[in-house]
Protein backbone atom coordinates (compact mmCIF):
# COMPACT_ATOMS: atom_id res chain seq x y z
CA UNK A 1 0.00 0.00 0.00
CA UNK A 2 2.60 2.56 0.99
CA UNK A 3 4.26 2.00 -2.86
CA UNK A 4 0.81 2.25 -4.20
CA UNK A 5 0.26 -0.91 -6.39
CA UNK A 6 -2.59 -1.75 -3.69
CA UNK A 7 -4.91 0.16 -1.64
CA UNK A 8 -6.78 -0.70 1.47
CA UNK A 9 -10.64 -0.95 1.57
CA UNK A 10 -12.48 0.82 4.02
CA UNK A 11 -15.71 -1.67 5.06
CA UNK A 12 -18.05 -0.76 6.96
CA UNK A 13 -21.26 -2.14 6.45
CA UNK A 14 -21.93 -2.38 3.09
CA UNK A 15 -19.92 0.61 2.32
CA UNK A 16 -16.80 -0.05 0.80
CA UNK A 17 -14.30 3.08 -0.20
CA UNK A 18 -10.67 2.30 -1.58
CA UNK A 19 -8.34 4.32 0.43
CA UNK A 20 -4.68 4.74 -0.70
CA UNK A 21 -1.68 4.44 1.91
CA UNK A 22 -1.53 9.00 2.40
CA UNK A 23 -5.54 8.97 3.55
CA UNK A 24 -5.12 5.44 5.39
CA UNK A 25 -3.04 6.12 7.93
CA UNK A 26 -4.94 8.67 8.83
CA UNK A 27 -8.11 6.73 9.17
CA UNK A 28 -9.59 6.60 12.94
CA UNK A 29 -9.70 3.10 14.53
CA UNK A 30 -12.76 1.77 15.55
CA UNK A 31 -13.39 -0.62 18.06
CA UNK A 32 -13.66 -3.76 15.91
CA UNK A 33 -10.54 -2.70 14.14
CA UNK A 34 -6.56 -4.27 14.55
CA UNK A 35 -4.17 -1.93 14.66
CA UNK A 36 -0.35 -1.49 14.82
CA UNK A 37 1.99 1.03 16.59
CA UNK A 38 4.44 2.98 14.57
CA UNK A 39 6.28 6.20 15.03
CA UNK A 40 3.91 8.02 14.03
CA UNK A 41 1.28 6.45 16.40
CA UNK A 42 -1.19 3.83 15.86
CA UNK A 43 -2.22 2.52 11.91
CA UNK A 44 -5.34 0.47 11.53
CA UNK A 45 -4.31 -2.70 9.69
CA UNK A 46 -6.85 -3.42 6.84
CA UNK A 47 -8.83 -6.41 6.41
CA UNK A 48 -8.81 -6.79 2.39
CA UNK A 49 -6.15 -4.83 0.29
CA UNK A 50 -6.75 -4.76 -3.62
CA UNK A 51 -4.14 -4.97 -6.11
CA UNK A 52 -4.28 -1.73 -8.49
CA UNK A 53 -1.99 -3.45 -11.15
CA UNK A 54 -1.08 -7.26 -11.76
CA UNK A 55 -0.07 -8.92 -14.80
CA UNK A 56 -2.39 -12.29 -13.92
CA UNK A 57 -4.18 -14.53 -12.16
CA UNK A 58 -1.89 -17.53 -11.10
CA UNK A 59 -3.52 -20.62 -12.07
CA UNK A 60 -3.39 -24.31 -9.47
CA UNK A 61 -5.02 -27.24 -9.88
CA UNK A 62 -6.61 -28.45 -6.77
CA UNK A 63 -4.35 -30.96 -4.80
CA UNK A 64 -4.74 -34.51 -4.95
CA UNK A 65 -6.49 -36.20 -2.21
CA UNK A 66 -9.56 -38.18 -1.05
CA UNK A 67 -11.63 -35.23 -0.53
CA UNK A 68 -11.16 -34.11 -3.84
CA UNK A 69 -11.42 -37.07 -5.36
CA UNK A 70 -15.31 -36.52 -3.48
CA UNK A 71 -15.75 -33.67 -4.94
CA UNK A 72 -14.59 -34.42 -8.98
CA UNK A 73 -16.99 -37.40 -8.84
CA UNK A 74 -19.72 -35.78 -6.93
CA UNK A 75 -20.40 -38.62 -4.23
CA UNK A 76 -21.01 -40.61 -6.73
CA UNK A 77 -19.65 -44.43 -7.02
CA UNK A 78 -17.59 -44.54 -10.41
CA UNK A 79 -18.97 -47.98 -10.84
CA UNK A 80 -22.86 -48.21 -10.00
CA UNK A 81 -23.98 -44.60 -10.41
CA UNK A 82 -25.25 -44.76 -6.63
CA UNK A 83 -25.00 -41.29 -4.56
CA UNK A 84 -22.80 -42.18 -1.54
CA UNK A 85 -23.14 -41.34 1.87
CA UNK A 86 -19.46 -40.22 3.65
CA UNK A 87 -18.98 -43.64 5.11
CA UNK A 88 -20.08 -45.76 2.29
CA UNK A 89 -17.36 -44.95 -0.42
CA UNK A 90 -13.63 -44.94 -0.65
CA UNK A 91 -10.69 -44.47 -2.93
CA UNK A 92 -10.16 -47.15 -5.98
CA UNK A 93 -7.64 -47.67 -8.00
CA UNK A 94 -8.83 -48.39 -11.13
CA UNK A 95 -5.39 -50.11 -12.37
CA UNK A 96 -4.56 -51.65 -8.52
CA UNK A 97 -1.54 -50.07 -7.12
CA UNK A 98 -0.33 -53.78 -6.84
CA UNK A 99 -0.13 -54.11 -10.53
CA UNK A 100 2.04 -51.01 -11.40
CA UNK A 101 -0.78 -48.49 -10.66
CA UNK A 102 -0.25 -45.30 -9.15
CA UNK A 103 -2.17 -42.73 -7.13
CA UNK A 104 -2.87 -40.41 -9.59
CA UNK A 105 -5.68 -38.29 -10.79
CA UNK A 106 -6.28 -40.38 -13.94
CA UNK A 107 -6.31 -43.73 -11.92
CA UNK A 108 -8.10 -42.75 -9.11
CA UNK A 109 -12.02 -42.54 -8.26
CA UNK A 110 -14.88 -43.12 -6.00
CA UNK A 111 -15.80 -46.17 -5.19
CA UNK A 112 -18.93 -47.98 -3.08
CA UNK A 113 -16.83 -49.82 -0.50
CA UNK A 114 -18.28 -52.64 -0.76
CA UNK A 115 -17.87 -52.94 -5.06
CA UNK A 116 -14.57 -51.69 -4.25
CA UNK A 117 -14.04 -54.85 -1.66
CA UNK A 118 -15.25 -56.68 -4.26
CA UNK A 119 -13.29 -55.51 -7.15
CA UNK A 120 -10.19 -56.33 -5.07
CA UNK A 121 -6.74 -56.14 -7.15
CA UNK A 122 -8.62 -56.49 -10.20
CA UNK A 123 -9.15 -54.85 -13.07
CA UNK A 124 -12.71 -53.37 -13.34
CA UNK A 125 -13.31 -55.69 -16.75
CA UNK A 126 -11.77 -59.06 -14.63
CA UNK A 127 -14.40 -57.82 -11.58
CA UNK A 128 -17.79 -57.37 -13.99
CA UNK A 129 -17.83 -53.50 -13.54
CA UNK A 130 -17.13 -50.74 -16.34
CA UNK A 131 -16.38 -46.88 -15.35
CA UNK A 132 -19.10 -44.18 -15.91
CA UNK A 133 -16.35 -41.68 -16.76
CA UNK A 134 -12.92 -41.71 -17.55
CA UNK A 135 -11.00 -40.22 -14.53
CA UNK A 136 -9.36 -36.77 -15.15
CA UNK A 137 -7.55 -34.40 -13.46
CA UNK A 138 -9.98 -31.35 -12.57
CA UNK A 139 -9.32 -28.07 -14.39
CA UNK A 140 -7.13 -25.87 -13.24
CA UNK A 141 -8.59 -22.55 -12.02
CA UNK A 142 -7.74 -19.13 -10.66
CA UNK A 143 -5.83 -19.66 -7.23
CA UNK A 144 -8.45 -17.41 -6.14
CA UNK A 145 -10.79 -20.15 -6.17
CA UNK A 146 -8.94 -21.51 -3.03
CA UNK A 147 -8.27 -19.07 -1.05
CA UNK A 148 -10.30 -19.75 2.39
CA UNK A 149 -10.83 -17.86 5.76
CA UNK A 150 -10.07 -19.40 8.53
CA UNK A 151 -9.54 -16.65 10.74
CA UNK A 152 -13.65 -15.95 10.05
CA UNK A 153 -12.83 -12.01 8.79
CA UNK A 154 -16.30 -11.11 8.75
CA UNK A 155 -15.03 -8.33 5.68
CA UNK A 156 -13.93 -11.28 3.57
CA UNK A 157 -17.44 -13.11 3.28
CA UNK A 158 -18.14 -10.03 0.75
CA UNK A 159 -15.53 -12.01 -1.60
CA UNK A 160 -14.99 -15.48 -0.95
CA UNK A 161 -17.91 -18.15 -1.97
Amino acid sequence: MATDVATGLDIDGESMIPVKWAAWIKLPIRSQDNSVNTVGGPIRIPTVIVLSNYARVPIRRPRLSAQNIWLRDGGVCQYTGKKLRENEGNIDHVLPRSRGGKTAWENCVLADKRINSLKADKLPQEAGLHLLKKPRPPLELPATVFIRNPLGITDWNYFLP
